[in-house]
């Protein structure tokens, strides 16, 4: 005889408490990675579900080594831009991104330094520029930004 299905009703508003110890600073970030690879048109597009596999690769490792890990969410965009030709034309594109958005959560990370958040954000960050042929990703962390560039690779 199959166990019986837990019946429960859902939660009511009254129900909800702060849970012990999960109240902290907000320390929130994003990865932006490009989808397209290189510079021109031409360079192949990924599917953000590539970004999630090598994220959650990412992760995987880290837990079964006994690290903490970041979680977070990804959605696909596309960033715009404009700059100005030698010439005095001005050129624009867009191109595909994965964004990797979340929180080190005080409930789970409030233990760690920042100093280690932006470790582990600069890791995850450079997996997937590896992972998705980009020569740039874009990070930010609370209330800083930064870039990484894979050094001399960077036409401009």
């Amino acid at each position: 005889m199959p166990d019986p299905v837990d019946r429960r009703a859902p939660p009511k508003a009254e129900d909800f408490v702060v849970v012990p110890g999960s109240e902290g600073p907000r320390r929130d970030f994003r990865i932006a990675v490009g989808l397209r690879e290189g510079w021109d048109e031409e360079g192949r597009v990924y599917d953000v579900s590539e970004a999630v596999r090598t994220a959650r690769a990412w992760m995987r490792r880290r837990v079964a080594a006994g690290l903490p890990a970041l979680s977070g969410m990804f959605g696909r965009a596309e960033v715009t831009y404009a700059w100005m030709r030698p010439d005095g034309s001005v050129g624009s594109d867009r191109e595909p991104v994965a964004l990797f958005t979340g929180e080190a959560v005080h409930a789970y990370l409030g233990h760690l330094p920042d100093a280690a958040l932006v470790g582990m954000l600069n890791e995850l960050a450079t997996e997937l520029g590896a992972a998705l042929g980009q020569e740039r990703i874009y990070v930010a962390f609370a209330d800083r930004t930064w870039i990484l560039d894979a050094e001399g690779r960077h036409g401009s």
